[in-house]
């Protein structure tokens, strides 16, 4: 078992004791570490695959066995602190899906420092805000990434921030005043060398310490740093896992960035939590996920909406042995009938929809036992390390759903897997805390009538006709999945942006859809494809606007303020409509 050093992390949020304990009578909380979990199966199975990453444009795969990532793990950690890295002290990577990720991650645990995944395409305005909020110490970056050179970029910062010590840049040649990743961490034994076990011990991150800083979209200004234990992340792992059966043979594969939550915790540390294996690719090809299934044998595999319908398009063009996936899980957003559908009868394995956001993972998933096709009405139930309770008022009605099944409210959360904190911001998390625990996740929900709930969207986007709550998300849900078109964004104006607890009447409502080859569909094809699905037609749009792209955080998010101020110049007078469905 690890021990843990002492560690001063500024803004963590103070669990109560009381609260701890029962966390831990119930297993969610653990004195173990995933490091121990690493530890364990390079004991028990060092010569099982834990990692394989795909580098799709070199046409080879990066393997680790659990003997070889345990190995490496030690080699890290100890260049770790031959560049002067200490407990507490912070280390960014910012990388895609690769290999030098996993080994990383556990080299940090291993010497105490806190790690912060940073994604490849951040700006440098962003970047600049999250390595000087940290004070990271050790930046792990690229020659460049899709145009733009990060090492020269990240370099450059190191005359601003005084923290930033060492630039280690991954696969190319260094910039000046970087230093090569694998001349230092990968070429040198360093774990082989006499006294190397005894400079690690004593270092450990324990299991309630702060042991990762995952950055949230910012949608309202630069980002919040969300500070995770190992423990709020095991809780909430652990019941994603449990919901899926989660056992000998868990081989997953992987489409989101591993800077990301769902890449970070349900894939690289479930993985290893559970001694499985874990396929991911460092580039967004689709199509190409299902060599992945088949080669390695993945028994699940996770993703958003257009990715999984990409790869049901390209397993109908050139078919993958797929016999051993069981699980498909859907995250980010609504999962339509017709995609579930098509996992099924493509894929041969059940389509599931998963809620859940940075502060939490995990949340809600629907579950093996549920209804077929539950997936295409509910986001699930909670895992048991958590709780969800919608809190309705006169602010918002019912919900413009067919057979919808309560009013609509703004969701809470609560449990094991709840975040420390914000990184330094104790007062923006704070403002989001009950006393009682539970946290405001601003989104709104209703209950679907089985103990689980259904995202309607984000509280401050909310678009609201005749007392009635649009469902944003399955309306955007409905109007990307047109032919011609790739993804869409609702908004509504000429209402209050400044208010979260009362939206007000959305006068004229736009559809932001993004075409499909150059174009996109028509407003009156849009209007119809939303009657067919069977929603209110007072939930219509009367405007299109067909763009290139949508405006977007890091993690993928609309900026739907910048839509709003985009189109509200212009809106013009909304179509008349009844309040009745078609």
């Amino acid at each position: 078992m690890s021990t843990a050093a002492t560690h001063v992390v500024p803004a963590a949020v103070t669990v109560p004791e009381e609260r701890a304990a029962a966390y831990r009578r119930r297993g969610w909380w653990r004195d173990e570490s995933f490091l121990d979990d690493l530890h364990r199966q390079a004991r028990l199975h060092p010569r099982r695959l834990a990692v394989a990453g795909r580098r799709v444009t070199e046409s080879r795969t990066d393997t680790l066995d659990y003997a070889e990532l345990d190995r490496l793990t030690d080699r890290f950690a100890l260049g770790l602190l031959d560049l002067g890295v200490r407990p507490g002290d912070f280390v960014a990577v910012q990388l895609p899906n690769r290999w030098e990720m996993v080994p990383l991650i556990f080299a940090c645990i291993r010497v105490g420092a806190v790690v912060i995944p940073v994604s490849p395409v951040c700006t440098e305005a962003e970047l600049r805000h999250r390595l000087g909020l940290t004070g990271a110490r050790v930046c792990v970056t690229l020659p460049e990434w899709a145009g733009t050179p990060l090492a020269e970029t990240v370099t450059r910062l190191m005359g601003e921030l005084p923290s930033l010590e060492h630039v280690m840049v991954v696969d190319g040649p260094a910039s000046e005043g970087a230093l090569p990743f694998h001349e230092h961490f990968v070429a040198e034994a360093r774990e082989e060398r006499e006294g190397a076990a005894a400079r690690l011990d004593g270092l450990a991150l324990g299991a309630d310490d702060p042991f990762v800083v995952l950055f949230t979209s910012g949608t309202t200004g630069l980002s919040k740093g969300v500070v995770h234990s190992q423990n709020t992340v095991h809780s909430a792992v652990r019941g994603y896992a449990d919901a899926f059966g989660g056992a000998d043979g868990w081989v997953t594969a992987v489409s989101t960035p591993l800077v990301h939550y769902s890449g970070f915790a349900q894939g690289v540390l479930a993985g290893v939590m559970l001694g499985g294996t874990t396929t991911f690719q460092d580039v967004r090809r689709n199509e190409a996920l299902l060599d992945l299934v088949e080669r390695y044998g993945a028994t699940l595999l996770y993703g958003p909406p257009a990715t999984l319908a990409d790869v049901t398009v390209s397993q109908r063009t050139d078919p993958r042995d797929t016999s051993t996936l069981r699980h498909v899980v859907i995250g980010s957003a609504p999962v339509l009938r017709e995609l579930a559908d098509e996992v099924r009868e493509t894929l041969g394995a059940r389509a599931h929809s998963l809620w859940g956001m940075s502060e939490n993972g995990p949340v809600t998933t629907t579950r093996p036992e549920d209804p077929e096709g539950w997936a295409s009405r509910s986001n699930g139930t909670a895992i048991d390390a958590m709780e969800t309770r919608i809190e309705t008022s006169e602010s918002f009605g019912t919900t413009g759903v067919r057979e919808s099944t309560g009013a609509v409210g703004r969701l809470k959360v609560r449990g094991a897997s709840l975040a420390l904190g914000y990184h330094r911001r104790p007062e923006a998390f704070a403002a989001e805390l009950g006393a009682d625990g539970w946290f405001d996740t601003g989104d709104l929900a209703h209950d679907d009538g089985r103990g689980g709930i259904r995202i309607i969207g984000r509280a401050r986007d909310a678009i609201v006709r005749d007392g009635h709550v649009a469902p944003m998300a399955e309306l955007e849900a409905v109007i990307g999945s047109h032919p011609d078109a790739v993804e869409a964004a609702l908004v509504g104006l000429e209402a209050p942006t400044d208010r979260e607890e009362a939206p007000g009447p959305a006068n004229v409502i736009v559809a932001v859809v993004v075409g499909r080859r150059g174009q996109g569909p028509s407003l009156d094809e849009v209007r119809n494809r939303i009657t067919e699905a069977g929603h209110d037609i007072r939930f219509l749009p009367d405007r299109l606007e067909v763009v290139g792209a949508l405006p977007k955080t890091l993690t993928g998010k609309v900026r739907k303020a910048e839509l709003r101020e985009r189109y509200a110049e212009t809106a013009p007078a909304p179509r008349s409509t009844s309040a009745t469905h078609p």
